[in-house]
């Protein structure tokens, strides 16, 4: 799934979230297995997903994600430098602040408070409707096929108090600042680009990649963007 040719790299992180990868991945040297450790005792979604990760054959979980550290150290020494933009905006953009707040007090709300008292069965349910969406593959270990329904109950529950104006609005945003960046992207090193253009990378969490890519589809504005680096 790792595309061999791109250049500029787009994470759906805020710029605040990018620096604090890096200081994760300094603790994490330092004390291996500290932010696991830490999360699979929190008791939280992000508790559940390590645990569940942790019983399969496979070379995981680590915090902070090995992925998105790994393309963040590619793309911070290929080429001199490739550019590196962050998605989500940052907590003093007055819009995404207000989204932020709108969220927080859904969150807060009687009926997903409540929710939170069948979250295992929950999970187990959402766990299994993702089994018949797995596409078995020769190349991949099946182990990471049950790692994607892993994944999927997660998502589920962390997106479990956005109602669906939130989670349109959460996508347009989104949409609208990835064209913003392939823009930017497009306007510099013109001379280098083939006749396709350049390639930005986009990781997505899958079960995210369905309602985003109808975003993007759909997305009229393009928010003007800036490279973190």
């Amino acid at each position: 799934m790792r595309p061999r040719s791109w250049d500029g790299l787009a994470l759906i992180s805020s710029n605040d979230e990018i620096l604090s990868l890096k200081e994760e991945e300094r603790q994490d040297k330092s004390s291996p297995g500290i932010h696991v450790d830490s999360a699979d005792a929190s008791g939280t979604t992000l508790g559940m997903l390590v645990r569940d990760l942790s019983e399969l054959d496979l070379d995981a979980p680590f915090i902070p994600d090995p992925e998105k550290i790994r393309l963040l150290h590619h793309a911070e020494n290929s080429r001199g430098g490739m550019p590196i933009y962050a998605i989500e905006p940052g907590i003093e953009d007055p819009h995404w602040a207000d989204w932020q707040s709108r969220w927080a007090d859904e969150q807060v709300r009687f009926r997903n408070l409540l929710a939170t008292i069948g979250r295992s069965r929950r999970w187990s349910k959402i766990r299994k409707e993702a089994i018949k969406k797995v596409v078995h593959s020769k190349f991949a270990d099946p182990d990471l096929g049950a790692a994607s329904t892993v994944c999927a109950a997660w998502w589920h529950e962390e997106s479990l108090c956005l109602t669906e104006k939130l989670a349109n609005e959460r996508d347009s945003r989104f949409s609208s600042r990835i064209r913003g960046a392939l823009s930017n992207l497009r306007s510099t090193g013109e001379d280098a680009w083939c006749e396709d253009g350049p390639t930005l990378l986009v990781p997505v969490q899958q079960a995210h990649m369905p309602t985003l890519e109808n975003s993007l589809i759909d997305c009229a504005e393009v928010e003007t963007m800036g490279r973190e680096q």
